[in-house]
């Protein structure tokens, strides 16, 4: 019996209680049952009673015992128990238990994933980078967290683009062309430009398709530089995300925004809205009026636009595309954007409290990293990938909230032992793997006998009672956007997975006969190999079968 399943056991009693008159309550849609935290309080637990009883006008223990007298019926149900002031905890019965192994099987990749984010309409935007340089650390986080959220999401049938907003418009996209053009020229990097060995390459590669552009007028060879590094770094940063294995929809150029005339359009619309003033012949947008601390320019008195304006643009424009949420991930330098971009929405019609959600990330340390030869001065997305690996910088920065500041080492993080939590969990992978291989190799075949009722084993129980918890983690950390719940969920699954394996075998000894009871095991091994599989994949890291 799944979680889902004996949450709808649980209606069918209390509507069996209001039919028979036991009870006067209307029976909600939904049920949540939960892992009892204690050992010893049954599989599940239910604060149902607790919810209804003022409206039944009873005392929580009064609705709990009625509701345990009809749920004490049905089948699968071994025991339920009424505890402290109304909790429900209930004892499944070996073989309804045992069950979920086949479920979780036959489910096979789609286990986890629900329907509790059908009908939502989400653009996911992070890391956003500025396109004149490489990806560095400071990047790192989001790529790996924003790409985990879009997984969990979608796992719970959200419909999510994930957006990158390519700040490809302003001063710094002239600083950083001048740069590559002093390059090509021998000259030095000019006052405010990009110095580093990657512009040095940026010059050779412009070179290569253009090998005239040094020699043309500043007039002609500054725009065309410009575009032909820019193109470039882009093409690096693609690739770099893509060696890291996060995906984006959306390129969202902030250049189009301007050239396509949206900013202007943008201020029209939010002066039609009546939230556009002018002052001092500059153009601005009254925030004041949804708690930013104070008003935004828009347009600046010699007749530019602000970063400002351009985010307000931006907004528009992803409520134009039709997404009903919209989600940023900024940076720990970007604290003070919350209260003005959701002001922008607020001025654009929206409400701030469902339409927008802002997430702050903390800065990351990662000792025995080395600046990056090409840059200088950072440390390298693609050299972290290098020297750790992709899967361990991936899980490492998910298992922890974004929110709290995060120090690691990276030669811990090189470690293969049971210290690292990614090989910790992969190398339970790598053994459910072995061990069904070993157990088809000695003649034990799952689709030739499950009896769930032979599960009868407390560590059994235990590992049974944690698989069947995977749906309601992924619904929760994608509701929360918090990946790091599934982590700790993997951590928490190898460890039962390894106690259990210690002490019931899959596999016979010698010439013993194989039997259900191995069979049967088999069928929970793969199940805790799938689930492990399924958890590992929403956070973008490989599940090896040999380490």
């Amino acid at each position: 019996m799944t979680p889902e399943e004996l949450a709808t056991a649980i209606r069918h009693a209390l509507t069996a209680a209001v039919d028979a008159g036991d009870l006067a309550v209307e029976v909600p849609d939904v049920v949540r049952v939960e892992r009892p935290k204690a050992k010893g309080h049954g599989d599940w637990s239910t604060n149902v009673a607790m919810q209804l009883a003022k409206g039944a006008g009873r005392p929580p223990r009064d609705v709990a015992t009625v509701i345990a007298d009809h749920l004490g019926r049905a089948d699968g149900v071994a025991e339920v128990e009424v505890a402290g002031p109304g909790f429900l905890n209930i004892t499944l019965d070996a073989a309804s238990a045992g069950e979920l192994a086949r479920t979780v099987v036959e489910a096979g990749d789609t286990f986890g994933h629900g329907t509790s984010g059908s009908g939502r309409t989400i653009n996911l935007e992070f890391i956003s980078a500025n396109p004149t340089g490489p990806l560095h650390i400071g990047h790192t986080r989001w790529a790996a967290l924003g790409d985990a959220m879009r997984r969990l999401l979608q796992a719970t049938g959200a419909d999510v683009t994930a957006e990158y907003y390519i700040n490809d418009a302003g001063a710094q996209m002239d600083k950083f062309g001048a740069s590559v053009l002093a390059s090509m020229r021998g000259e030095p990097t000019p006052e405010g430009g990009y110095p580093g060995a990657y512009v040095d390459d940026l010059a050779a590669t412009v070179r290569e398709q253009r090998p005239d552009a040094a020699d043309l007028p500043d007039g002609e060879a500054l725009p065309l530089v410009r575009s032909l590094a820019y193109q470039a770094q882009l093409r690096d940063i693609q690739q770099t995300l893509s060696d890291f294995g996060v995906h984006f929809d959306v390129w969202f150029s902030e250049a189009e925004l301007h050239d396509g005339g949206a900013v202007d359009g943008a201020v029209a619309r939010l002066r039609e809205q009546g939230h556009v003033y002018d002052e001092g012949g500059a153009v601005w947008l009254r925030t004041t009026d949804f708690g930013d601390d104070k008003d935004r320019v828009l347009i600046r008195a010699d007749g530019i636009p602000t970063y400002f304006a351009a985010d307000a643009a931006y907004y528009l424009s992803k409520k134009d595309r039709g997404y009903d949420e919209k989600i940023y991930l900024l940076g720990a330098d970007h604290h003070g954007y919350i209260g003005r971009l959701k002001a922008i929405a607020a001025c654009a019609g929206d409400d701030p409290q469902h339409n927008i959600e802002v997430k702050i990330g903390q800065l990351v340390n990662l000792g025995g990293a080395k600046l990056s030869k090409r840059a200088g001065n950072i440390i390298e997305l693609r050299d972290l990938v290098s020297w750790i690996g992709a899967d361990a910088v991936r899980y490492n920065l998910e298992r922890y909230p974004a929110d709290s500041p995060l120090s690691l080492d990276g030669e811990e993080l090189r470690k293969q032992t049971n210290d690292n939590p990614v090989f910790y969990v992969q190398y339970a992978h790598a053994r459910t793997a072995n061990v069904t291989r070993l157990a088809i190799e000695d003649g034990v075949l799952r689709e030739e006998g499950f009896a769930p009722e032979l599960l009868v084993d407390p560590t059994e129980a235990a590992l049974l009672a944690i698989i069947g918890d995977f749906p309601r983690v992924v619904a929760q950390a994608a509701e929360l956007l918090e990946p790091h719940r599934v982590s700790r969920y993997l951590e928490d699954l190898a460890t039962r997975y390894h106690k259990w394996y210690d002490t019931c075998r899959v596999r016979p000894l010698r010439d013993e006969e194989v039997t259900d009871t191995h069979r049967t095991r088999l069928w929970l091994n793969d199940a805790t190999r799938q689930v492990l599989a399924n958890g590992l994949t929403l956070l973008g890291v490989s599940a090896p079968d040999r380490m």
